[in-house]
């Protein structure tokens, strides 16, 4: 039955950037259940920033695409969360409005791009949220903060309505306490839309199954390599041991393209973001430029004061590795290894069913730790080849080291969720017997 509810939880860790205090909701399959969206996917009639200044005060005049498809199974949107600028990050810290906190520990940051999601609905504020995942933005947090996150396939989710920031990387998908939520949410999100030259007819209407017994389980040594913390690197073998005591054939193997994947991710998605925020501009979109200053000057003179240090770091990196002279050194060599991610994933998955390893290389770090780019970046090592390869993947909790979180990752072929999505359910239930 339709109606609607108060939403009045306390919001303790900067996880919501705007909130709808009494929210509606519809008869369907996700009745009454309250969720959240990143700050990234378009809602009609609530600000939609990007955690960006440049986008402060917008408010889209339409759905994305998943939030209708929300919205009709029943589900009631109870507002937008934080995020990194634009998704450019690992921690969401790079927010205009400020950092979000990680409920299991507040010091600690929550991962990112999509901090603010996971962050809600480890707090308990909601059940399940959307989160965006270009390098690891779902998984990420979803390990940083202890609870479960589905990127799904590239294509089998809608990107309408998604502001881009990297199109061929970036995919909507959901976060929730459990994997049965997450394959819930899923269901209602998936699918074809013609409004996405990109999305595919393939909808998920998959029941999660514990029975994995047979299932060949691929161990990549390059996911337990040098900058992977043994703790870290202990727990996820504890968790691969346990998949094995269910049945499934542990499979070690290698990936020798991991050695350049970071590389090639960063060049990939600096690229297209100098390409995808020139929209940016004061005319097409964000605040009047002043008009009686030269254009150039005024759409510097804007761009410089509205975006954050790091998304105009990424802004620069692209539009250099797009430039003359440059293009060939850097936007096409790194193509040609995003290709031999993809090789190397379909020889492997061709071999075994699933991959399994560590989600992040290390537990949550505090908030202001980490202050240098390029150990921020380094820490999306075993999030962006399933981004560059366009493949699912799922990150579950498989325990905690010193009381912070620690997960789980499973990837599996393309279009092959149900499996990834299966793995992680029967983890989770043995461990929770």
């Amino acid at each position: 039955m339709a109606g609607t509810f108060t939403f009045d939880a306390p919001d303790r860790w900067n996880a919501f950037l705007y909130r709808q205090e009494t929210v509606r909701y519809g008869d369907g399959a996700l009745q009454g259940l309250p969720v959240a969206i990143k700050d990234n996917i378009s809602t009609a009639g609530l600000p939609t920033t990007c955690g960006s200044r440049i986008l402060e005060g917008y408010v889209p005049p339409y759905d994305a695409h998943v939030v209708t498809l929300l919205k009709a199974a029943g589900a009631g949107i109870v507002g937008k969360t934080n995020m990194d600028e634009f998704g450019m990050g690992t921690t969401t810290e790079n927010s205009a409005y400020g950092p979000t906190a990680n409920p299991a520990d507040p010091g600690r940051v929550p991962g990112g791009s999509s901090g603010g999601s996971a962050a809600a609905v480890a707090g308990g504020l909601v059940p399940a949220a959307l989160g965006s995942d270009t390098g690891g933005s779902i998984r990420c947090p979803a390990a940083f903060c202890g609870i479960v996150g589905l990127k799904p396939t590239y294509s089998r989710v809608s990107r309408y309505g998604l502001i881009a920031y990297s199109n061929t990387l970036e995919q909507i998908g959901p976060l929730a306490a459990t994997v049965s939520d997450v394959s819930r949410v899923m269901a209602v999100i998936a699918g074809h839309d013609r409004r996405d030259s990109t999305s595919a007819d393939r909808p998920y209407t998959h029941t999660p199954s514990a029975e994995i017994r047979g299932t060949r389980v691929g161990v990549p040594a390059e996911f337990f390599g040098e900058g992977v913390d043994d703790a870290v690197g202990e727990r996820v073998r504890d968790a691969i041991a346990v998949l094995e005591h269910l049945g499934a054939e542990i499979v070690p193997c290698t990936m020798p393209s991991m050695a350049f994947a970071l590389a090639a991710y960063y060049v990939t998605c600096t690229s297209e973001a100098s390409s995808n925020l020139a929209r940016f501009d004061g005319v097409r979109y964000g605040p009047a430029v002043d008009t009686k200053k030269q254009w150039h000057a005024a759409f510097r003179e804007l761009r410089g004061d509205r975006f954050g240090k790091e998304v105009q770091r990424r802004i620069m990196l692209g539009t250099f590795a797009l430039s003359a002279g440059y293009y060939g050194k850097y936007y096409a060599k790194a193509q040609v290894a995003r290709k031999a991610v993809r090789d190397d994933f379909t020889r492997v998955l061709s071999d075994v069913d699933v991959i399994a390893g560590p989600t992040m290389p290390t537990t949550a770090w505090r908030l202001g730790e980490k202050s240098d780019p390029l150990s921020m970046y380094l820490s999306d090592i075993l999030t962006v080849p399933a981004n560059l390869a366009g493949v699912p993947a799922i990150s579950v909790p498989c325990g905690t080291i010193n009381g912070l979180p620690a997960g789980l990752q499973i990837i599996g072929r393309h279009f092959e969720d149900e499996q990834v999505v299966d793995v992680a359910y029967a983890y989770e239930q043995e461990v929770l017997r």
